[in-house]
């Protein structure tokens, strides 16, 4: 099926140069899914990223249509840049956070870039957009003290599933993995035996890096293994490491009720994330005097300016220490 897409620039606007379609083989839809393939095979995104690509076109690609009245197949024929100004402007009168519509302002732009690169359209309407300005915020990570006794809630029950509890929080913790990383493990990717025990995962990127585990966390796993994931497994040829109470992987979203459950629990009055617990250690450690270069080794950041972010964390609490103990700064 046959559909419109971006041409280069006509008559000026006063938002700028805008753009009317031409006529290609395809529908819209069909060039969203190629440009999906593209971000998976050639650029190996994860599939959450995917997802997230996929999510954000297709509101837009609805966006357009709605314009059109109906839902009837979109032809494309009207659609110019500023319509493009009109989607984000329609987005932040929804209150969608400024990071959320950077994001989808991005995924467009990427797309529309990829439509340019394969010659689909020989102008690139997005070019000249800019992407929302967002406000880097600092991570929140616990204080130590609220992680132990994060940590201690699995302890309160004697059940398969609060073993397998007690390792993730652990696990996550000891290694400053990311949850989808900590959910994808499979079982030989944990090596409890020796005295170095360590786990393997694979990072953003396809990029593979081996964390070491303390021997807490060590302990937490290997009970788990002996005692609760048994318990769990229906299929004994399940391989991931944690799994639910149907003995299937766990999910992220499975993690996420979960460990909510435990911070309600802990009385934890800041809000807790999958990623607090990665923030947390990122924090600590670097606060321990750990050099920055390896933890940006140990948390898989590409770049080491990811990492630079949680040195402004643990210099202010160098600050707080220092004006509450030195006598004149107080």
């Amino acid at each position: 099926m046959a559909g419109y897409v971006l041409q280069s620039p006509c008559n000026p606007s006063p938002l700028g140069t805008s753009y009317t379609l031409v006529y290609i083989e395809g529908t819209m839809d069909d060039h969203i899914g190629h440009f999906l393939n593209f971000m998976s095979v050639e650029k190996g995104a994860s599939g959450n990223t995917v997802a997230a690509y996929k999510n954000d076109l297709q509101q837009f690609d609805s966006f357009v249509t709605g314009l059109r009245g109906n839902g009837k197949p979109r032809d494309w024929e009207q659609l110019e840049r500023d319509l493009i100004i009109d989607y984000v402007l329609s987005l932040k009168r929804k209150n969608y956070a400024e990071a959320t519509v950077a994001r989808k302002v991005a995924a467009i732009k990427s797309f529309f870039q990829y439509l340019q690169a394969e010659g689909t359209i020989r102008g690139n309407p997005t070019e000249s957009l800019e992407s929302p300005r967002v406000g880097r915020s600092l991570p929140k990570p616990l204080s130590v003290t609220e992680v132990d006794e994060l940590l201690e809630q699995p302890l309160k029950r004697n059940t398969p599933e609060a073993k397998r509890d007690r390792a993730m929080l652990e696990l996550l913790y000891a290694t400053g993995l990311r949850v989808t990383e900590l959910v994808s493990l499979e079982m030989d990717d944990v090596n409890m035996a020796g005295s170095h025990p360590y786990v393997r995962c694979m990072g953003k990127g396809s990029k593979e890096r081996t964390i070491p585990i303390h021997e807490q966390a060590a302990a937490a796993v290997t009970g788990y293994l002996n005692d609760g994931r048994a318990a769990l497994v229906k299929n004994r040829k399940e391989s991931a490491l944690f799994v639910n109470r149907r003995g299937e992987r766990l999910t992220r979203q499975g993690f996420w009720l979960i460990l909510k459950q435990y911070a309600k629990e802990a009385n934890i009055a800041s809000s807790v994330t999958p990623h607090t617990l990665r923030h947390s250690f990122a924090t600590h450690m670097l606060r321990g005097g750990a050099p920055l270069r390896s933890v940006q080794e140990l948390l898989g950041h590409a770049n080491i300016s990811t990492t630079q972010v949680y040195t402004q964390i643990a210099n202010e609490h160098v600050r707080q220490v220092y004006e509450k103990a030195h006598p004149r700064a107080r």
